[in-house]
């Protein structure tokens, strides 16, 4: 494994007797250490659902005091990154987790919860790799006519067409990625892409209005053209910020609401 980029250290502890001063810090200890798991996590060095190195070890191979491991373990637990588990240790947050898994999941059923409500039924209208148009392009952080895979599909729960859903997603990234392979996974989506994929999306952020389908629209979510709708659009990013998917959705709300908590 090869030795990452060591931080400022605690009480002098990382520099050598005669060296030259460190350059000033202008993060805390804890944060750059918590930017180094950060980068081992992006770099794949421990995968989705494997447990990462104790504190004790952390602390050695960073050369910094348990403590401040502990605080940018803390951070990073706290952000649904990593997942502590009473006397078994910590590890890489996967959305193979039932406790994770829902957490992008803002549609909920009217009466009763998501987690309580049978898997979607997924169907798949159309699988495609293309160029990337210049917005896409400029919210994946891609250059416009890279590759990009797009994906249009409908979720339909208890038999109900609910949400439409075009995504897409960088070409290098999701090589090989089949309608077959989005339809047959039993699990979430995004438990698929860290299994098949390795890329994991830990952050997004959405943008929600209120508007009317169009006839090719509503006839997928069998609905009439003068229905409303819930336009979603969310943005996901994998480690270090670096966006991964984007995703446009209608959302049927005659069953369903959106439902967000803010703390």
């Amino acid at each position: 494994m090869s030795s990452l980029p060591l931080p400022a250290a605690e009480s002098g502890a990382a520099t050598g007797a005669g060296a030259s001063p460190p350059a000033p810090a202008f993060s805390p200890l804890y944060q750059q250490i918590k930017g180094l798991i950060l980068n081992s996590l992006q770099h794949g060095e421990w995968k989705p659902g494997e447990a990462i190195p104790s504190e004790m070890e952390l602390a050695a191979r960073f050369r910094v005091s348990q403590g401040t491991v502990r605080k940018a373990i803390d951070e990073l637990a706290a952000d649904n990154l990593l997942l502590r588990r009473q006397g078994k240790g910590t590890f890489v947050a996967t959305h193979a987790e039932r406790q994770v898994q829902y957490r992008f999941l803002k549609l909920q059923p009217d009466s009763g919860d998501a987690r309580g409500e049978a898997p979607a039924q997924r169907t798949i209208l159309e699988c495609r790799r293309l160029r990337a148009s210049a917005d896409v392009a400029r919210a994946l952080a891609l250059r416009s006519g890279d590759a990009v895979i797009q994906v249009r599909r409908v979720l339909s729960f208890s038999g109900v067409p609910t949400i439409l859903e075009d995504i897409w997603l960088p070409g290098h990234a999701f090589k090989g990625l089949t309608a077959e392979q989005m339809a047959s996974y039993p699990g979430p989506t995004y438990a698929m892409f860290e299994l098949e994929f390795g890329v994991r999306m830990v952050r997004a952020e959405e943008r929600l209005r209120a508007v009317l389908p169009d006839e090719q629209q509503a006839h997928w979510l069998a609905i009439s053209s003068a229905t409303p709708v819930l336009s979603v659009e969310r943005l996901s990013h994998t480690y270090n910020d670096v966006p991964m998917e984007l995703r446009r959705g209608l959302y049927r709300t005659d069953t369903h609401h959106y439902r967000n908590e803010l703390n």
